[in-house]
């Protein structure tokens, strides 16, 4: 018997807090959310759904309080029409806002303003006009004039490029550009003199174990002279003076130090768990 493909993590990092969510993927049909305090490196289980989360079409508000996702499950009788943008309190899913939208072009969106005092949040919704409003909560509020840049096509990377270029990671170039396979270069300084990059494929037969969107890594340290491949790396970022990363379904962290990467430690190992029927506190 084969051996089963450890879980498949997304993490996304609040700028303004400590606070992260991940979004842990397996077996098929089955994802869960976690709270990651990336202060005290601990982690709450969130809430399961049966069905599948868009990750790079999902955002965390900077102060890490709201998530905004694209899923699709259900089924074209369920009242969303089979796929829907909702925004939850991370880390949970039970939506306080819910927009149907049927079909799988696409959706999810961006948070471009947290609440504040009397102000609600703002949020922007990837193809606004797809979508037909099934709930919504005073706290927030679309932004309508929200032009987002560096998007690409109608499916993931519309919200995965733009959310990417927000966040401090620079498009370096285009490796490659062909029918059912392409590479996007990007880069982001790290502490010390190192450099993040990221290979971002978008691949129609992308193999065992990936979807058509995946990541690859390697960093690097011209000073020293050294530049380490990290093609196992599924989802990598920088927290401050260290760099975290996803690799066979754990999360490790390592200092970037003057000379060189400090030794990684795992802080989460999400292979082995298994669906639980939870529901949000609200």
């Amino acid at each position: 018997m084969a051996a089963p493909f450890p879980a498949r993590i997304h993490v996304l990092l609040a700028s303004q807090s400590p606070q992260a969510v991940v979004l842990r993927k397996g077996p098929a049909n089955a994802v869960c959310t976690l709270l990651w305090d990336r202060s005290k490196d601990r982690f709450t289980l969130g809430q399961w759904m049966r069905g599948r989360i868009y990750e790079r079409r999902s955002d965390l508000s900077a102060d890490g309080k709201y998530l905004i996702y694209f899923a699709r499950g259900g089924g074209l009788k369920a009242p969303t029409k089979g796929s829907w943008t909702a925004i939850s309190r991370a880390p949970w899913l039970r939506a306080i806002v819910l927009h149907g939208k049927g079909d799988c072009w696409l959706g999810g969106g961006l948070f471009t303003r947290p609440p504040q005092k009397r102000r609600p949040g703002k949020y922007w919704l990837n193809g606004a006009c797809m979508h037909f409003p099934l709930q919504q909560a005073a706290e927030l509020a679309e932004d309508t004039d929200f032009v987002p840049l560096g998007g690409r096509g109608g499916e993931c990377l519309s919200v995965y490029y733009p959310r990417l270029l927000r966040d401090g990671w620079t498009l370096v170039s285009k490796l490659s550009e062909v029918r059912f396979d392409s590479c996007d270069l990007f880069e982001k300084p790290l502490a010390n003199g190192w450099v993040l990059r990221k290979f971002a494929h978008a691949e129609v037969h992308p193999g065992p174990g990936k979807s058509c969107y995946w990541d690859e890594h390697e960093v690097e340290n011209a000073r020293l002279g050294m530049r380490l491949e990290k093609p196992q790396w599924e989802w990598a970022e920088r927290d401050g003076a260290t760099i975290v990363w996803a690799e066979k379904g754990r999360i490790y962290r390592a200092a970037t130090l003057a000379k060189g990467l400090g030794e990684a430690r795992m802080l989460f190992d999400g292979n082995g768990m298994k669906f639980e029927a939870i529901a949000a506190p609200y």
